[in-house]
């Protein structure tokens, strides 16, 4: 008999992990709290490393349909000055595949693909019991399920983490705003000419602006400060204007077009950063386990969705190989993430610290040392 898996959470590693069992033939049920696939926007664009989502998606057989769908364009990158001046300007060659874009909807509904995802099932707790007698889930609603193994892939703020760990995530000291600019080669065309294809970054001291073209001439804007947890007290964040104007005067000096990217968004969504140790493990819990920022939560600096991907499917693939052994493929799973992902928590934390820090220049610097060959 087949294992009874569940996997928590519809964001890419989860749909990873279920469409390569699925490709493997075995069964999986994937638990979203979302009442409906479209219940919320997807998000903004992902760029898929060559060795990390890129390689999920091939073991997912899914690389083809993802080069159909991605923007290898989406790479190019334009540095400013917080003076308008264009310190750096780096465009992809023709045949450059190492991180091309792909919108977060396009990129789920390629991975949905066949899936059945039981949206509305909130968990609010998972409870390991004893070996042979599985997993129990507990729901929102009252109701209890059953597995042999429960992934947790329902991101920073698991319900499935509690069952392996009592660490939770701690805010890093940078706050970002995200706004949208709509149809923007047609409402600001200036605009669209400062992102191109792909973004455009503005660095100062522990701040920075950072525009990145979407599909269908969407534009996600990022205005990112350093400041306490509660640097926003006091600011009605549903006033789209005063958070507006609260925006313009943290970059009060810096160029007219770079303060149009914050002044023409359409709504304004706060975001606290946080993120959990980089060295964050658990002792194993049989019947389960976790990949992603579950796991692993980092900065957003391109790595995480790229590591949840790979790590979904190679979870799968582990579970393929001996599917009468679940315990044995989730240690050698774990053994696996772990040091992994303590290497890009690294990687990424000190990234943070550089592009909202207070030098500017070593934004520039680590774009130059990412950019090297």
């Amino acid at each position: 008999m087949s294992p009874r898996t569940a996997v928590v959470g519809s964001g890419p590693g989860g749909l990873a992990c279920a469409r390569v069992l699925h490709r493997h033939g075995l069964p999986v049920t994937v638990l979203e709290r979302d009442p409906s696939r479209d219940a919320r926007p997807p998000g903004g664009t992902l760029d898929l490393h060559a060795n990390l989502g890129q390689l999920a998606l091939e073991k997912a057989g899914l690389l083809a349909e993802f080069r159909k769908l991605s923007r290898p364009e989406g790479q190019a990158m334009r540095i400013l000055d917080t003076d308008g001046t264009v310190l750096r300007d780096w465009r992809p060659g023709p045949d450059d595949l190492a991180n091309p874009e792909i919108d977060r909807g396009l990129l789920r509904d390629l991975l949905l693909g066949p899936l059945e995802v039981r949206w509305g099932r909130e968990v609010t707790e998972v409870v390991p019991r004893a070996p042979g007698d599985g997993t129990l889930v507990r729901f929102s609603d009252g109701r209890e399920e059953t597995y042999d193994l429960v992934i947790g892939a329902d991101g920073a703020w698991s319900r499935v983490r509690r069952a392996v760990s009592s660490v939770v995530p701690r805010y890093t000291g940078v706050t970002l705003i995200e706004t949208s600019l709509d149809d923007v080669d047609v409402r600001h065309p200036g605009l669209a000419r400062l992102v191109g294809d792909g973004s455009v970054a503005v660095y100062g001291a522990n701040r920075s602006v950072v525009a990145q073209r979407n599909g269908g001439g969407h534009v996600k804007v990022y205005a990112q400060v350093r400041t306490p947890l509660d640097g926003l007290r006091g600011l009605d964040l549903s006033d789209a204007e005063a958070v507006r104007s609260r925006l313009l005067t943290l970059f009060d000096g810096w160029a007219e077009p770079v303060l149009d990217l914050l002044r023409h968004g359409t709504a304004y969504v706060p975001r606290t950063l946080h993120a959990l140790p980089v060295s964050h493990t658990w002792a194993h819990v049989p019947g389960v386990t976790l990949l992603g920022d579950a796991a692993h939560l980092m900065p957003p600096l391109g790595a995480g969705a790229n590591l949840a991907l790979l790590e979904g499917a190679e979870l799968a693939e582990l579970i393929a190989e001996n599917p009468g052994d679940l315990d044995e493929a989730t240690r050698a799973f774990e053994q696996r993430m772990w040091p992994r992902a303590e290497t890009w928590s690294t990687i990424t934390s000190a990234g943070l610290d550089r592009l909202v820090g207070p030098d500017p220049a070593e934004a520039l610097a680590l774009f130059d040392e990412v950019q090297s060959p």
